[in-house]
């Protein structure tokens, strides 16, 4: 059963979405072109496509640019009829003109999607926040390309997905466009709008290759922001070591002007509130975690929230890997604690299907960590990073599942080794721990 029954269809996928803006800050007053460009996948003919879109006005649909299309849009659902049935395998764009003032989608991760700052905006589409801005097929399943362009007042600097491909200045307002040519689920798409500078963290064109990497930030936490950051290039350096290449072109850090609960993931880029920027390294982990999910999230995306550990286990552990490479508890150390607290708390996760009310739990993260800890103690590093590299090159840009992972394991480590991450996995009693410690490489 789907986390979100109300989200998402499976009729039909999505392959690019193009996204055209204009924001005002001031008001918060939202006016979008969303083109979607569908293909249809359900097995008989069908004669409506089911966009999921929150409470934004519609103005009108197109199909394929043509005369208008009948519509219904109630209960966060746009009902687009076609102007014929089509059948399986058809391609069509879906066009919607749509307006208003975009607000939070609230729900039992509390409020999530387009969210108003002090002097800007930013979005936090996890999990189901995505339809608070643009109409769209939310299922972390279905990922497409993206073209997403905003117009905002010039003092704003804006931030998307991708690659800025133009900055265009027309009278006091600034056109921003991103190209996102890697496939993104509708989660993990972003704009963040706000009177911010650029900081240049290194990386670029040459010899090493190294990942260009940005903070977009307020001018007044500079100083803080460059010493907080200043080893992000040798983090990169050991997750591209223990993961395999970073995925994508760029990595941008984003800091809020704001204070910001928690920080956010999205494709390429992550995002802190300003209250995670303290000029003492106190949200390095932070860093690393955020950093670990565009291998464990990003590229490779989980068909379905019910295997979430698998991104948030992953980058829970990356925050262990990175206290051991940088000097501080090692992983074991980290495991053991992590363990001992678990063992105290209440036995009733299942890691592989923890159910919608705890698929953000603590629990669920150092849960999953502690059982990738115990595989690497298990196999070993050599085997154990192998097969971590194996995973995120051989479904690079695509969607997993724990059954996936199950199969890789098992390749690498044989069936007792997959048997051991299975009582991890279905059992909600907590396995006991041993004392192994990983064979150093």
């Amino acid at each position: 059963m789907s986390y979100l029954p109300g989200n998402g269809h499976l009729d039909f996928r999505v392959h690019h979405y193009g996204l055209d803006l204009d924001y005002r800050v001031s008001s918060n007053r939202l006016a979008g072109v969303a083109r979607l460009d569908v293909e249809v996948i359900a097995a008989q003919p069908v004669a409506a496509l089911v966009l999921d879109l929150a409470d934004l006005r519609v103005g009108k649909v197109l199909v394929d640019s043509r005369r208008p299309a009948r519509y219904s849009h109630r209960a966060g659902r746009l009902t687009v009829v076609l102007l014929a049935p089509a059948a399986p395998g058809a391609r069509m764009q879906i066009e919607v003109h749509y307006s208003g003032n975009p607000r939070p989608i609230s729900g039992l991760w509390g409020d999530v999607g387009w969210e108003e700052l002090t002097d800007g905006a930013l979005v936090a589409g996890q999990p189901n926040g995505a339809p608070s801005w643009f109409p769209c097929n939310d299922l972390p399943s279905d990922k497409a390309q993206y073209t997403i362009a905003v117009t905002a007042d010039s003092p704003y600097r804006v931030v998307a997905n991708g690659v800025l491909t133009e900055q265009k200045v027309r009278s006091s307002r600034t056109r921003w466009v991103f190209e996102q040519s890697e496939p993104m689920a509708t989660y993990l798409a972003t704009v963040q709008i706000g009177q911010y500078s650029t900081y240049d963290l290194g990386g670029g064109p040459g010899p090493e290759r190294l990942v260009p990497q940005r903070a977009v930030i307020p001018a007044k936490l500079r100083s803080a922001v460059a010493h907080d950051l200043a080893r992000q290039p040798q983090m990169m350096a050991v997750f591209e070591r223990l993961f395999g290449p970073y995925p994508f072109r760029e990595y941008l850090v984003v800091v809020a002007a704001d204070d910001l609960d928690i920080p956010l993931e999205a494709q390429g880029l992550s995002v802190f509130g300003r209250n995670h920027i303290d000029g003492a390294r106190g949200s390095e982990r932070l860093l690393a975690h955020e950093l670990a999910h565009q291998w464990f999230g990003n590229s490779l995306t989980v068909s379905d929230w019910r295997d979430i550990w698998l991104n948030e286990g992953f980058a829970c552990y990356a925050e262990w890997l990175w206290s051991e490479a940088s000097g501080g508890p090692t992983a074991e150390d980290k495991a053991h604690k992590a363990w001992s607290r678990l063992n105290g708390l209440a036995q009733d996760l299942l890691l592989a299907d923890p159910g919608p009310a705890l698929m953000f739990d603590d629990r669920l993260y150092k849960r999953g960590a502690v059982a990738l800890h115990a595989l690497r103690s298990r196999l070993g590093d050599d085997v154990f990073f192998t097969m971590v590299r194996r995973w995120t090159t051989s479904h690079r840009y695509g969607c997993v599942t724990t059954a996936d992972f199950l199969q890789t394991l098992e390749d690498h480590g044989g069936p007792s080794a997959r048997q051991e991450l299975q009582d991890w996995l279905f059992e909600r009693a907590l396995p006991p721990r041993t004392d192994r410690r990983p064979k150093k490489r």
